[in-house]
C-alpha cells in the first residue's frame, strides 16, 4: 500500500503542482515517487529538477545532526539542548558586549511564509535587532522598488500566468524561462504562434531560440551587456513620437506623462543603436510589433515582463522603471489580457518579502518606519512598538559590515549559502571568519554551514507543513509526506526554543497553521493582506477544484484578487506615476585590462549555489562542472580553442573553468552559470556593487579579461615565481 500527498515542487516560484507518494509502512529515510499533477502554472508538467526532487529527501550526507564546532576546529555531533545553549549563552555575551545590534539575521527565499513571518519575528522582538535582511535581495529588490514607486505595489506578476496564453504581443527581458521554470513556456505557445514573442537578452538563449530561426515566433534583441534600460527608452521613445501611445489611458490613469516624454526624446533609435548595438530599425519594429498587440490598436494584448538579467544591476530600479513606463504608454498595466510584470525566481521569493525578512519591512508588506504599520504589528506581537526596531541594513551592506568594527559579530543564516551566492564572494568569506559566533540552519553541508560554529538539522519541502506564494501571488500549500530523519527540527521549533532560553516572553508558535493565523492577523490592512486566508480555507479551496487564492484577501468571504489595478492603483491619488529613467551604464564597465563583458545566469539541471541539485546524481551527469561560454570569433582572437581551460581575472579576483565555443553569445561577451564554489565560483568575481534605490548588486554584468589557462608545468619559470 502507498500514500499519496499533494504538495508543490521545492524550488522555483512556479510552484510546480505534484502529488508525493510514499509507502504506507516506510520509516525515514523514506523513498518518494514523484507524479506532476495538473495545475494553473504548469499544466500537468514539471522540468528535471521538478522529477528528481525527492531523491535530496534521502541524500546520504544529510544533516541529522546538531554540529558544534569543537577545540580541533572540526564539527561534531552534538545533542539540541546542548547546541541551543551554546547559542544562547554567547548570544547574550555577545550582546551585553556589544549591544542589540551585533547580532544579525539572513534570511531565504524558500522559507515558507510561516518560517519567513517567525524569523522577522525573532530578529525584532526576542534579538530586537534591525540587522536582518535575505537573499531575496539578490531576486526581486528591483523589482520590487520599481513596482512599488511606479504602481503602489509590488506582485511579481498581478496577473494570473494563465493570462499570456491570449496576448498578441509578450516581452521579456533578461529572462531565460525556457531553462529557469521549462512548464511556464506552454504559456507562450499562441503568442509564438501569432509572432509576438519578443525576448531582450545578450545570448542566444534557450528561451530566445523560441523566436524562431527565422523569427517566425517573433524577435529577439542581443544589446550590449548593461544597456537594456537604453533599448526600453528607445521603445517608449517610438511609441510616444509615432502616436502609438495610449493617450486616454496616459490622461486617466497615469502622472508623469510629459516629463517621461521629454526624457525619452533624447533616446532615438538610431542614438540608442549606437549604444546598445540593436540596429535601429528592429527597435522600431519592435515598438510598432507592441503597440499593435495592445489593446487601444485594436489588438488582444501585450504583456512586458522583466527577470533578474535586467535587474541586478546598478540601474536595475531604473530599467525596471522604464519597462512600466513603456507598459503604461501602452496602456497595459490593469487590463485584463494586458500587463507588466516580474517573474520571480526563488520558490518563495514573493512571500518571503512580504513578511518580515526585508531589513525595511514589516508583515504584509508594511514599512517599517510606518508609525502605524508598527503600531499594528506590535498589537499582534504583544509588544510595545518602541522596541521594534528601525530599518536595518540591506543584504550586501550586511555582509560586508559582519566582524568590523561596529558591525555585527554574529550571524544567524536561514535558507541561503552566502558563500557562494553573495556577490564578490571572497569577500563574504573573509566576513564571515571574522564573526564571533555563525549559526545555520539547513539541511545538507553547504559551503555556509561547513564553516559554522553551529550547524541546526532542519526540515526540508517534503517533511513540513506550510505555504508559499507563486510568482503570481497565489498562496499554496505545501504539505508533509514523511517524516524527518533523525533530530532535524523545524525552524518554527528552534526559534520558540531560542525565545525561551533568551528569557523573552514574546511567544512563538510552532504549528505552522497556528503561525499562519498569526501571519494573516499581522498582515491585515497591509499591501499583501492575508487576513481572510489560513490553512483550512486553502485546504479547502483545493479539495473543492479550486486553483488557490491571490492576495490580497481582506477577509473570510473575500474570493482574492487574481488581477491587480484593475480600477485604480494603490498610491494616493489612485493612478500609476510615470517616472523619467537615464542611462547610467555599469559600474565595472569594460577597459584595456578588462575588455570583455561576463554575464551570468542559470542551467537548466541546477538551482541557485547547486546545494541541492548537486545531490542528484542525474543532474550532476547532466551538468557537472562550471563552464565559459565565448563566441568562437572571441575564442580564435583569444587563441582559446573549444575546451581548453581558461582564467577569468575582474577587479576582484580569479577563477577558471572550461570554455564552451558557441555562437548563441555576442562577440564581446561570455557567460558563466553560477551554482558551483571552488575554483569555478563566478560570484567570487562579480562585483557587490548597489542599485541606489533597491540595493541590488550587480551580479549580471562585469567587465573581465580572459586568458589560456597554461598548466603548471608549461609557463615559463619566472611566472612560477622562480629566478630564471
Amino acid at each position: 500500500m502507498s500514500v499519496g500527498t499533494q504538495s508543490h515542487c521545492p524550488y522555483c516560484a512556479l510552484q510546480c503542482a505534484m502529488t508525493l507518494t510514499r509507502p504506507e509502512a516506510a520509516t525515514a529515510p523514506t523513498p518518494v515517487t514523484i507524479t506532476p499533477r495538473q495545475f494553473p502554472t504548469n499544466l500537468g508538467g514539471l522540468c528535471q529538477k521538478g522529477w528528481t526532487s525527492a531523491e535530496v529527501l534521502t541524500t546520504p550526507d544529510r544533516i541529522t545532526t546538531p554540529l558544534l564546532r569543537g577545540a580541533d576546529g572540526d564539527l561534531h555531533p552534538a545533542g539540541w539542548d546542548e547546541a541551543l545553549t551554546v547559542i544562547a549563552s554567547r548570544v547574550r555575551a555577545i550582546q551585553a558586549e556589544h549591544g542589540r545590534e551585533a547580532i544579525a539575521v539572513f534570511g531565504g527565499g524558500g522559507l515558507t511564509n510561516e518560517k519567513a513571518y517567525a524569523l522577522g519575528k525573532f530578529a525584532r522582538t526576542v534579538l530586537r535587532t534591525p540587522n536582518i535582511d535575505y537573499n531575496g535581495r539578490f531576486c526581486m529588490a528591483s523589482a520590487a522598488a520599481g513596482a512599488n514607486r511606479s504602481l503602489g505595489a509590488d506582485r511579481g506578476l498581478p496577473f494570473p500566468l494563465a493570462d499570456l496564453a491570449g496576448a498578441g504581443a509578450v516581452m521579456l527581458l533578461g529572462s531565460n524561462l525556457a531553462e529557469t521554470m521549462p512548464p511556464s513556456v506552454q504559456h507562450l505557445a499562441g503568442v509564438r504562434e501569432r509572432g509576438g514573442l519578443v525576448v531582450v537578452d545578450p545570448r542566444r538563449s534557450t528561451t530566445a531560440a523560441l523566436t524562431g530561426a527565422d523569427g517566425e515566433g517573433g524577435v529577439h534583441l542581443q544589446p550590449v551587456p548593461g544597456t537594456d534600460l537604453v533599448v526600453l527608452l528607445a521603445l517608449t521613445h517610438v511609441v510616444l513620437t509615432e502616436g502609438l501611445a495610449d493617450q486616454a489611458y496616459l490622461a486617466g490613469r497615469t502622472t508623469g506623462a510629459a516629463d517621461v516624454q521629454r526624457s525619452v526624446a533624447a533616446w532615438w533609435p538610431e542614438r540608442a543603436e549606437g549604444v546598445c548595438g540593436v540596429p535601429a530599425a528592429h527597435l522600431r519594429a519592435t515598438a510598432r510589433l507592441l503597440a499593435a498587440a495592445a489593446t487601444v490598436h485594436g489588438g488582444p494584448g501585450a504583456y512586458v515582463l522583466t527577470g533578474r538579467g535586467v535587474e541586478q544591476s546598478t540601474q536595475g530600479t531604473a530599467t525596471v522603471t522604464a519597462a512600466i513606463n513603456l507598459a503604461l504608454a501602452l496602456g497595459l498595466p490593469g487590463r485584463v489580457g494586458s500587463g507588466y510584470g516580474a517573474i520571480t525566481g526563488q520558490g518563495n521569493g514573493q512571500g518571503g518579502r512580504e513578511h518580515g525578512q526585508k531589513s525595511d519591512q514589516l508583515p504584509g508588506y508594511r514599512k517599517i518606519d510606518d508609525p502605524a504599520a508598527r503600531a499594528h504589528v506590535a498589537r499582534v506581537w504583544g509588544v510595545d512598538p518602541a522596541t521594534i526596531p528601525g530599518p536595518g541594513k540591506p543584504a550586501v551592506q550586511l555582509l560586508n559590515s559582519l566582524g568590523t568594527p561596529g558591525g555585527p559579530r554574529a550571524l544567524f543564516v536561514h535558507g541561503s549559502n552566502v558563500l557562494v551566492s553573495a556577490p564578490n564572494a571572497d569577500r563574504v568569506a573573509d566576513r564571515l571568519r571574522a564573526l564571533d559566533l555563525l549559526v545555520v540552519c539547513d539541511f545538507v553541508p553547504s559551503e555556509t554551514a561547513l564553516g559554522a560554529d553551529v550547524v541546526l538539522p532542519v526540515t526540508q519541502w517534503a517533511e513540513e507543513e506550510g505555504t508559499m506564494t507563486s510568482l503570481e501571488g497565489r498562496v499554496i500549500r505545501r504539505r508533509r509526506a514523511v517524516d524527518a530523519p533523525g533530530q532535524a527540527r523545524s525552524e518554527l521549533w528552534i526559534l520558540a526554543e531560542l525565545a525561551r532560553r533568551l528569557g523573552s516572553d514574546v511567544h512563538f508558535e510552532t504549528d505552522p497553521a497556528d503561525v499562519f493565523d498569526e501571519l494573516a492577523a499581522a498582515s491585515a490592512g497591509g499591501i499583501a493582506d492575508y487576513a481572510g486566508l489560513s490553512h483550512a480555507r486553502l485546504d479547502a479551496d483545493e479539495a473543492d477544484g479550486g486553483p488557490g487564492l491571490f492576495w490580497p484577501v481582506p477577509a473570510p468571504e473575500h474570493p482574492g484578487t487574481p488581477r491587480l489595478f484593475l480600477d485604480a492603483f494603490p498610491t494616493p491619488d489612485g493612478r500609476a506615476r510615470m517616472i523619467a529613467v537615464d542611462h547610467v551604464g555599469p559600474s565595472d564597465d569594460v577597459r584595456p585590462d578588462a575588455p570583455i563583458y561576463l554575464v551570468t545566469g542559470r542551467v537548466l539541471q541546477h538551482y541557485q549555489s547547486g546545494a541541492q541539485t548537486h545531490r542528484v546524481p542525474e543532474l550532476e551527469r547532466l551538468s557537472s562542472e562550471p563552464f565559459v561560454e565565448l563566441h568562437p570569433i572571441l575564442g580564435f582572437r583569444l587563441g582559446i580553442a573549444d575546451g581548453d581551460r581558461v582564467r577569468l581575472t575582474s577587479a576582484r579576483g580569479t577563477i577558471q573553468a572550461p570554455a564552451r565555443w558557441t555562437d548563441r553569445i555576442r562577440p564581446d561577451t561570455v557567460f558563466m552559470p553560477f551554482h558551483w564554489s571552488g575554483a569555478g565560483s563566478v560570484n567570487r568575481i562579480t562585483t557587490d556593487a548597489t542599485d541606489p534605490i533597491s540595493h541590488m548588486p550587480e551580479f549580471k554584468v562585469c567587465a573581465v579579461s580572459v586568458t589560456p589557462l597554461i598548466p603548471a608545468a608549461a609557463e615559463p619559470m619566472a611566472a612560477q615565481g622562480v629566478a630564471p
